[in-house]
């Protein structure tokens, strides 16, 4: 039952982001759905406040940036309605920074390589190769989401939105999961001696040693 639920989960979430894609990428593909283009442009940043206001412990402040962040989209809604592009974009280059940067930060001097620290609260206490293999791991990791950056920012300057928003939308997420996929292949045969949990396992034990640091 609890598996039935979980298969179920993932494919409601599967649906409203392939949905959310096309909905966002039909909007950058014709000029004539500039409102339609804000308010899809803005549904992650409005998600994303009401998580906020929920979880916030200083509702009244919160909700107050709400209110003066929703003055000034409704001062600026013009702009906003010709020039909806930019929200797409900063959106998806803010992400693309936030994950690698997430994996960047982990590779100076005194700190533990992110991957490093995804396989030690899988296994324990790693090997000399395993730990040199994550290592490895979160330089790949790192390089690829700088590619993505240089990509997604080449595109949106030098080609028409349209372009762009064919890779922010239906090709990015697909690299990232062939670069798990990939990364899953060469670890297998470069480390044949381990036990490889799936993504979504390791991705799960993750949230949960996550959430018991936070706890204590």
């Amino acid at each position: 039952m609890q598996k039935t639920a979980r298969i179920f989960r993932w494919l409601g979430i599967s649906a409203v982001v392939i949905g959310y894609a096309i909905l966002a990428n039909y909007t950058n593909q014709t000029s004539q759905t500039g409102p339609l283009g804000v308010l899809v442009a803005l549904a992650p940043l409005a998600l994303t406040a009401l998580v906020l206001i929920f979880k916030s412990t200083q509702r009244i402040l919160t909700l107050a940036l709400v209110a003066l962040a929703v003055t000034a989209l409704w001062l600026l809604w013009p702009v906003l309605t010709q020039h909806y592009g930019w929200i797409y974009w900063l959106e998806h280059e803010s992400l693309q920074w936030v994950l690698f940067l997430t994996f960047a930060r982990t590779l100076f001097a005194r700190q533990q390589p992110l991957c490093t620290q995804f396989a030690s609260i899988l296994h324990g206490s790693l090997t000399p190769e395993h730990a040199r293999y994550a290592h490895q791991a979160t330089i790949a990791w790192t390089v690829f989401f700088a590619v993505m950056i240089l990509t997604s920012t080449g595109l949106f300057f030098m080609q028409p939105i349209a372009i762009w928003s064919i890779f922010a939308n239906f090709i990015f997420l697909p690299l990232v999961i062939l670069m798990f996929i990939v990364e899953y292949i060469v670890r297998k045969r470069a480390l044949p001696d381990i036990e490889h949990a799936s993504i979504l396992d390791a991705v799960r034990t993750f949230m949960q040693h996550s959430k018991s640091a936070q706890r204590h």
